[in-house]
């Protein structure tokens, strides 16, 4: 049974909103994308494989379209924002979703696994929200919400880089949303637990190898920590930044929001 079905719940003052999602093009962006969609949201899909982004916007259908973005880089996300802006006229919602993975033992961890965990996920958050904020406090409005991670409440083994990445997308986005609150901007995160991913597959593999295990072990030990019983979905984490992108969340603001499926209830 798949559980990625069309969200049977309705925001209204959705409609008509436009939104960008970061790493759009494929797992938790492309079902951010897609709830968002469906939510009659404009989206642009930006991503830093721009052909998979188009492909996906085509797919989605709708006021969609995809765009080239590497959120590393201030120069790319300044110049897909303004053009977001020019084809929507202005954008109301940042669902800054992007992020990579390396898996490795702590001790064994290179300069260049860091700096690749860091530059993407904690460097790629910051510049996408400053500069969409930036244009929320010009305009009086708008939504941001960041893909955290389970690794941001508990340190993960093998992911000691990873965990820290997150943990620091989940400070950055208490302390922005304390900054914000007073133009009426909400700023809160997500933090997904074992999601069935293209980056999970690989993980899976990396975990495998490095504990000596079959990777059916590894998926075995995700859906054991997981009272809910099983692995989870894009659509999963999907629906709840949809509601927090809403009216519905109006007063939710530096929220690191747990759905892992009772992995984590802290």
């Amino acid at each position: 049974m798949s559980h990625d079905i069309a969200s049977p719940y309705q925001y209204h003052d959705l409609a008509g909103k436009a939104a960008i999602v970061t790493g759009g093009a494929t797992g938790i962006g492309r079902a951010i994308a897609r709830a968002l969609t469906a939510q009659r949201v404009r989206v642009a899909i930006g991503d830093i494989d721009e052909v998979k982004a188009k492909r996906t916007a085509e797919e989605l259908g709708g006021e969609t379209f995809g765009f080239h973005l590497d959120v590393c880089s201030r120069a790319s996300v300044t110049a897909g924002f303004a053009r977001v802006n020019e084809v929507f006229g202005s954008f109301q919602i940042l669902a800054a979703n992007a992020g990579v993975s390396t898996m490795q033992h702590a001790l064994k961890l290179t300069d260049e696994e860091w700096d690749f965990n860091f530059d993407v996920n904690a460097r790629g958050v910051f510049l996408t929200n400053q500069i969409a904020a930036r244009q929320f406090v010009g305009q009086g409005r708008g939504v941001i919400v960041n893909t955290a991670s389970l690794a941001a409440k508990v340190g993960a083994p093998l992911l000691a880089h990873y965990s820290a990445s997150k943990f620091a997308v989940l400070g950055w986005t208490q302390a922005l949303a304390r900054e914000l609150a007073a133009h009426g901007i909400r700023v809160n995160a997500v933090c997904p637990g074992f999601v069935k991913t293209g980056m999970q597959s690989r993980e899976v593999e990396w975990e495998a190898e490095l504990r000596s295990v079959e990777p059916e072990r590894v998926i075995g030990d995700y859906i054991a920590q997981t009272p809910l019983g099983r692995l989870e979905t894009p659509g999963d984490v999907a629906d709840v930044v949809a509601f927090l992108c809403s009216d519905a969340a109006r007063f939710m603001t530096g929220q690191g929001i747990n759905v892992t499926g009772g992995v984590y209830t802290g």
